[in-house]
């Protein structure tokens, strides 16, 4: 072998990385940010079954400052990452407004949600919105309250989840399925 390789050692070549660990269990926390109404849903994947451990609404009045609605998002937050640790958790991806006012404020719930879960340490992925519902619903401009039964039965969930916590269910139940696959289409690591 060595005189093919005209005297060269030849060197193991490793395996291509994915980043992708395949586990028998992973807990998922889905964020959907916004100012006035943030989703969260916090699932458990375990041999293709999933269950729903938490899910809920960060809801901020109108006449709230925004300073204020930002430091609710953040330790609602962060208490949710301490009554269920996710090992993941993915956010919605950046979508572009035509007004430059409402996307400042969006950047800036998003900004404190990504804070909060940056502090845990754990890996943050982001999935565009189309890809979402195009996943979970199997149309990319789906309506929220499509998203939201879709989700419902996805998780045998009694009731129908408020929109906001239905679609940050939906990213947790997207990351998961994409997971399954074994890296074949890699979400995006923030």
């Amino acid at each position: 072998m060595q005189a093919r390789l005209g005297g060269k050692t030849p060197r193991a070549m490793p395996l291509p990385s994915t980043n992708h660990s395949v586990r028998l269990a992973q807990t998922i926390l889905g964020v959907d940010p916004s100012l006035r109404g943030t989703g969260y849903g916090v699932i458990r994947v375990e041999k293709n079954i999933f269950t729903t451990l938490a899910q809920g609404t960060i809801a901020c009045p109108k006449d709230w400052e925004r300073s204020r609605c930002l430091a609710k998002i953040s330790q609602t937050l962060r208490d949710v990452l301490l009554e269920n640790p996710p090992d993941v958790c993915v956010v919605e991806g950046i979508f572009f407004a035509q007004n430059l006012k409402t996307a400042i404020i969006m950047g800036e719930a998003r900004g404190a949600a990504l804070a909060a879960v940056a502090e845990s340490g754990i890996e943050i992925y982001e999935i565009a919105t189309r890809k979402v519902k195009q996943a979970i619903v199997g149309y990319g401009a789906a309506q929220k309250i499509a998203v939201a039964k879709m989700v419902q039965r996805m998780l045998n969930l009694a009731e129908l989840p408020e929109p906001d916590a239905a679609d940050a269910l939906a990213l947790a139940l997207v990351h998961a399925q994409e997971k399954s696959r074994l890296g074949l289409s890699a979400p995006k690591k923030i």
